[in-house]
């Protein structure tokens, strides 16, 4: 039972006792950081590879539907260019659902090998329908298979009706390797806000935030 797992100081002192900020950062002079935003994210995502992190493409998407409650899930970065960050969900999800009725988002990238965190936000855009198309190709054959479906975020209740529809999803594929379906979409996110962080021991974290203003960027270092 998880009261038996507990430690007798309880959870709260068991979590402060947990050790933080462990990675080991690069030196970074927010002083001296490019004009544009996605080249100093280039930088910091080619280092967070080199550097070995943990599946470093990861992401959080932030969404609010269209009662206001915030959803936040995992994803992958599909790619990163001028004019956004990209990813590929499924329109009937819930993802999906709200990004119809509120298309703006959040994300937050965290490499703690780094000690670095990166948050981007501003309104979201379908890509072009060839994005959209090559995106969904280039998934595992598992994931197509699974996304044709149709059923992601649907209550769950019997295994065996999930391996019939796989079953019935590899079928499509055989019969068309190059069909899209028309629920899949690739959106970017175009950014207005995107800040650096990385962290120090002492709290003397360095921060950097770049707002978009009358299509240039501005940088604002920030307090820790």
């Amino acid at each position: 039972m998880l009261s038996q797992a507990v430690p007798a100081g309880g959870m709260r002192s068991m979590l402060r006792g947990l050790p933080v900020l462990n990675g080991a950062g690069p030196p970074f002079d927010p002083l001296a950081t490019p004009d544009n935003p996605v080249e100093l994210f280039v930088d910091w995502l080619l280092l967070a590879i080199r550097s070995n992190a943990v599946e470093p493409h990861t992401m959080t998407l932030s969404t609010v539907d269209n009662d206001g409650r915030p959803s936040a899930r995992v994803l992958i970065l599909k790619d990163v260019d001028a004019s956004g960050w990209h990813f590929g969900v499924n329109a009937d999800s819930q993802k999906g659902r709200d990004l119809a009725a509120r298309p703006v988002a959040a994300l937050t990238f965290y490499w703690p090998e780094l000690v670095r965190q990166v948050r981007i936000s501003g309104p979201v855009v379908a890509d072009p329908a060839e994005v959209t198309g090559a995106d969904f190709l280039a998934r595992p054959t598992g994931s197509k298979a699974m996304a044709l479906t149709r059923r992601q975020s649907q209550p769950f209740l019997d295994p065996a009706e999930l391996d019939a529809a796989l079953d019935q999803a590899r079928s499509e594929l055989d019969s068309s390797p190059n069909g899209v379906p028309d629920e899949w979409v690739s959106y970017a996110v175009r950014p207005e806000r995107v800040e650096f962080w990385q962290g120090d021991p002492t709290r003397r974290h360095q921060r950097i935030r770049y707002d978009a203003v009358d299509r240039s960027w501005t940088r604002t270092r920030l307090w820790p």
